[in-house]
């Protein structure tokens, strides 16, 4: 999960949080890297965002293939921890706002 701009993603995420405030919903988005395994994917996928085995499995195929794929939805509180948390295991995720 390569991070290729982590100032842009911040930036998303300042937006978002205002957005958040008028009650918007939000992405939470991983990235491909080429350093994570499909079962670390995979099993952080299942702990963090309570994703079943095989929900995780298909998105870390998406992942891989994709380049990236949204893997939750939510308002911008929800997602914000799950972001850490994904992070912290070494995965690239951000969180994106949806344009209505």
């Amino acid at each position: 999960m390569v991070q290729n701009n982590p100032g842009t993603w911040e930036a998303i995420e300042e937006d978002v949080m205002v957005e958040d405030q008028l009650g918007s919903l939000a992405e939470l988005i991983v990235y491909n890297d080429d350093v994570n395994t499909f079962d670390w994917v995979i099993e952080s996928l299942m702990d963090i965002c309570r994703h079943s085995f095989e929900q995780a499995e298909q998105l870390s195929l998406i992942v891989h293939f994709k380049g990236k794929a949204i893997v939750k939805t939510d308002s911008f509180n929800i997602l914000r921890p799950m972001k850490d948390a994904l992070c912290d295991r070494g995965l690239s995720a951000v969180i994106e706002s949806i344009k209505v």
